[in-house]
């Protein structure tokens, strides 16, 4: 029913061309009445078309009874018509073409929004607001250093990848199943304990590519990704805390684990 109601959403380009076919159908039924009620008054017939067109049934419900069939072959042709033309541009995540044009005409048209953050609270506010407009920049920070992406950060030079992977899997316009082997985490191997398949991914792009930025890009496209993913800088920076004993510490994941106040924040590089 929701596919159905979104064939009448306005911005689609659909109701307009709908309706000029139903004139062209309703002006050709007429000009075939004519013909036919011409051929009727001036031609005989075998006998068997008195059969095939019903005329031992009253006019009004023979008139309905054709209209029903006409109407009902009508829309089914039209159905399978237009799956067999957009077959290869459906995927099994999104099977429906009202779906297609919803999001070519009505998100392209919303509002330009801009999110900056990062780790999990980034990507599920995108995910909400993918289904709204395609017209989003996520601006992803980058000064996590802890996990998989610290491990890739230190022996690669890339920037951490992990946030990056959470907001491309969240903006993404794929089957499931790939969202599922983004995020898959490898649990023994080693050297690959520890690591998720999607932060692989992108420092192999970025090898191949030769810079995270161009990477991202190339990401998004493999993920039909709605929208546009940006790190916040291209520098390889270090997230440092002062606590109000004075005493300094570098690296996001070891500013919580001392349990002081802390007094400012500040990046290294400056």
């Amino acid at each position: 029913m929701h596919s159905l109601i979104k064939w009448l959403y306005p911005g689609l380009h659909v109701k307009r061309w709908l309706l000029l076919l139903l004139f062209g159908i309703t002006f050709t039924s007429l000009g075939i009445a004519y013909l036919m009620t011409h051929a009727y008054r001036t031609q005989h017939f075998p006998e068997w078309v008195y059969y095939a067109t019903l005329q031992f049934i009253d006019r009004p419900v023979r008139g309905l009874l054709f209209l029903g069939l006409g109407i009902g072959i009508a829309v089914v042709a039209m159905i399978q018509l237009q799956r067999s033309l957009l077959a290869p541009f459906l995927t099994a995540g999104r099977n429906s073409i009202v779906d297609l044009l919803y999001q070519h005409r009505y998100l392209r048209r919303g509002p330009r929004i801009v999110a900056i953050g990062g780790g999990t609270g980034l990507s599920t506010l995108l995910r909400g607001l993918k289904e709204y407009t395609t017209n989003l920049t996520a601006i992803v920070t980058v000064a996590d250093d802890g996990g998989s992406s610290g491990r890739l950060r230190s022996e690669f030079g890339i920037l951490p990848p992990g946030d990056f992977r959470q907001c491309l899997v969240a903006l993404a316009d794929v089957e499931p199943l790939m969202q599922r082997l983004f995020q898959y985490r490898f649990r023994e191997g080693q050297g690959l304990e520890g690591h998720s398949f999607g932060n692989l991914f992108i420092l192999a792009m970025t090898e191949i590519t030769g810079n995270f930025e161009r990477a991202l890009r190339e990401s998004s496209r493999v993920l039909a990704v709605r929208g546009q993913i940006l790190p916040s800088t291209l520098e390889n920076i270090t997230l440092c805390a002062e606590y109000d004993d004075a005493a300094t510490v570098a690296g996001e994941s070891l500013i919580p684990k001392r349990g002081r106040p802390i007094r400012r924040l500040f990046l290294q590089p400056a």
